[in-house]
């Protein structure tokens, strides 16, 4: 990817929005490069394909993520797709939400899928038109007034100009970014893999400290409790509630209003904490429900993944902030620090066994406080508290500064990768002398098909 220049001549493409393109490369409008098709389903049995802004088209997974979603006769009428097919979701074209099918299978009848003629090759029109350019002329291109009723109708996307190559150089480019992409993909892996992998070390660190406490030489008895095995031996065990001046179910108004008041809900605890939303959607906070400072928060209800999470309140005490009916604020005696307790709700092994309590109906998981003010915890002295808090702060706040450097250089790879894609398929950068040094076709290390599950998910994630 280094060295590389600009083509030796250019021309005017006598498009503002595009500017110079190579001189030998011609313009023809998308029209003349592909044409609709509408084949139906009749029995609704195919694969199921999905369409996404970020990873273009991919097979839908089932709702607990597993496997493949291959739904039956429900689905009879859904229009048929076959690998190299442009597919198009109208409604959001113009965020990108459009690609080349790898897969055959079926996508909804809201979306238009297309056959490329001969000289226009699939791959290099997914990259062209998914770079910002080509989204920004797609918005320009679709029918609506305003973005939520945007629609790229077959003839908005035929009068779109589109840059052609000539055909082998259209694969040559091709090849280039999918040899350049690969590169880059598996270094985002790697470097994910660095972040899960402190994520794994500061949960280690602080359920060896909840657990254990901080002398290694110290004295050990049995728990008696079958997620915790042995403790201090001067530690006590104690339900959660004794640890607690009272646990308050949250509001079930609606909160859909324009007030002052601001409402937490789940989506508002991270990673420990309490994010705070910048609006406020109540007129008034309920009688008793106004949050003080050190105040839990725990997720009664969510998703079998999520339910039972704990974040801790640590702005001030406000009259403007509440939370709603599917949390559980918990305020913790004088005696106890929240922050500690915090650290121990959220550890893993207690989470864990946290989650296999709750019930769970259809998508959701419920956590029944009462239930788990009863769960058994281990509590060392507070002058021990308080120095496990002080320690698993330290190694997080190290932990967590590594993290947040690798998640920016991530983000500076993606960044680089959709400058790199857009220039190359745009003419800016001439990729032929770099993709004539590159290895034959199948001599390049292919990414496990569990990595490009897992680069989709995270964009989705990211997003």
């Amino acid at each position: 990817m280094d060295g590389l220049q600009p083509y030796p001549a250019y021309k005017d493409s006598g498009l503002p929005w595009l500017g110079q393109v190579p001189a030998h490369w011609e313009m023809r409008r998308m029209k003349f490069l592909l044409r609709e098709i509408d084949s139906r389903s009749t029995t609704g049995k195919e694969q199921l394909l999905r369409v996404s802004q970020y990873t273009g088209v991919t097979l839908r997974k089932s709702l607990d993520g597993s496997e493949p979603d291959t739904r039956a006769s429900s689905l009879v009428g859904y229009k048929k797709v076959a690998p190299n097919n442009l597919v198009i979701n109208i409604m959001l074209a113009w965020n990108g939400s459009l690609g080349v099918a790898r897969h055959e299978g079926i996508a909804s009848p809201a979306y238009c899928v297309y056959r490329f003629n001969d000289g226009a090759l699939p791959g290099y029109y997914h990259e062209l038109l998914r770079t910002p350019i080509y989204k920004g002329r797609i918005k320009i291109a679709s029918t609506g007034v305003v973005e939520s009723r945007l629609r790229l109708y077959s003839d908005d996307l035929g009068r779109i100009e589109a840059l052609l190559p000539p055909s082998e150089e259209q694969a040559t480019i091709a090849r280039y970014l999918d040899h350049a992409t690969r590169k880059i993909d598996k270094t985002i892996r790697a470097k994910r893999k660095i972040i899960a992998l402190l994520n794994e070390q500061k949960q280690a660190i602080i359920h060896r400290a909840v657990t254990r406490g901080l002398d290694p030489d110290v004295p050990l008895k049995d728990s008696g409790i079958p997620w915790l095995g042995q403790i201090p031996a001067h530690w006590d065990i104690r339900p959660m509630k004794q640890l607690l001046i009272r646990m308050d179910y949250g509001t079930s108004e609606n909160a859909r209003g324009e007030g002052t008041v601001r409402v937490l809900t789940m989506g508002h605890i991270r990673d420990g904490a309490v994010v705070i939303p910048d609006r406020g959607s109540l007129d008034s906070v309920p009688a008793g429900l106004s949050l003080q400072t050190n105040d839990l928060l725990f997720n009664r209800t969510n998703s079998a993944e999520l339910v039972g999470k704990v974040g801790l309140f640590s702005g001030p005490g406000s009259d403007d902030i509440t939370f709603a009916s599917y949390l559980v604020r918990l305020r913790v005696k004088p005696e106890h620090s929240p922050y500690w307790l915090n650290y121990l709700l959220n550890s893993v092994r207690f989470w864990s066994y946290a989650r296999s309590q709750a019930l769970v109906s259809l998508h959701q998981a419920n956590l029944n406080p009462t239930r788990y003010g009863q769960m058994l915890l281990p509590v060392p002295p507070r002058n021990e508290q308080d120095s496990i808090v002080d320690h698993v702060s330290i190694q997080a706040r190290e932990i967590g500064t590594t993290a947040i450097r690798i998640e920016r250089e991530i983000s500076l790879l993606h960044e680089y990768r959709t400058r790199l894609i857009a220039d190359v398929v745009t003419g800016k950068l001439d990729v032929r002398a770099a993709a004539a040094r590159l290895p034959e076709p199948g001599e390049e290390e292919a990414p496990e098909i569990a990595d490009v599950e897992d680069d989709e998910e995270a964009l989705e994630e990211a997003a």
